[in-house]
């Protein structure tokens, strides 16, 4: 909704000037922490809850102030780092255009860095970027300047896709193709959805030998390729299909779903009360 999407333009703003204060200089990993945080939760369904938006704004704020005299000057901003969101939004078509490329380029990145984080892997070219990058969303750079920034956009995306996959596997074995049931057997489940491979498996541990069945939903299906997430019995199956889908799939569920990350629309009376 509109109060939410600007909700997420100023933790977008304050990602800017965090960026714009902290380029060139050595974060530090509460810095970095909460970079991941703020991009990650502006992906299309990960957060529609103002009000801890809006904690994230002044949480964002707060670290930024700890680098003083950051890259404030000039970007127009009063009081405090934040960059001004209208700028990019009424700037030139193309400018506007190449800093949008950079800036949802960012978000992904942030996503696969921060389940990479949760697994303990991190990469410093990965985490210098982001306060490159949004520095330069912030600036008066041309279209020809950004052109370049853009193909370092995909560069560093690849780079940090490499690292997610080598967590994944490190952690839960190289995954290989499996047959996957789509059939729900008799007894107590849960459903998990979302990437968050570390969290799944948490699940699994705390089940195993309960007679609690486990069965992944949309963007958890991956995790049925890999041989240490599979080995758990009692992940049986995939429940439903597509994230877009839940609103009509969980309703009236006999079961808890646990959302991990992203993947989750507005929450239905139906099943609100088994969310986690």
């Amino acid at each position: 909704k509109e109060d939410t999407a600007k909700f997420q333009d100023s933790v977008i703003g304050a990602l800017i000037g965090l960026g714009m204060a902290v380029n060139g200089k050595q974060p530090t990993k509460t810095t970095n922490a909460v970079m991941l945080e703020g991009l990650f939760t502006t992906i299309t369904n990960v957060n529609f809850d103002n009000t801890s938006l809006d904690a994230l704004v002044e949480k964002i704020r707060s670290v930024t102030n700890t680098y003083s005299g950051g890259g404030c000057s000039g970007c127009g901003c009063s009081g405090n780092y934040d960059y001004d969101m209208d700028k990019l939004w009424t700037a030139d078509e193309d400018v506007r255009s190449a800093k949008s490329l950079i800036l949802f380029g960012l978000k992904g990145v942030a996503a696969y860095a921060y389940h990479a984080a949760v697994l303990g892997y991190e990469n410093a070219d990965v985490n210098a970027f982001f306060y490159k990058a949004l520095a330069a969303v912030g600036s008066d750079m041309t279209v020809d300047e950004l052109v370049p920034l853009i193909l370092e956009t995909g560069a560093i995306n690849l780079k940090c896709m490499e690292m997610l996959d080598k967590a994944n596997t490190d952690a839960y074995g190289r995954p290989a193709p499996t047959e996957v049931p789509f059939t729900i057997e008799k007894g107590p489940f849960i459903v998990i959805s979302g990437h968050d491979l570390k969290d799944l498996e948490l699940l699994l541990k705390q089940t195993d030998g309960k007679g609690i069945n486990i069965y992944t939903h949309s963007e958890m299906l991956p995790a049925h390729g890999y041989p240490k997430l599979k080995a758990y019995k009692h992940l049986k199956g995939n429940f439903g299909t597509a994230w877009q889908n839940q609103q009509k799939e969980f309703e009236n569920i006999p079961a808890p779903v646990l959302f991990t990350t992203n993947c989750l629309m507005p929450i239905r009376a139906s099943y609100a009360d088994r969310v986690f």
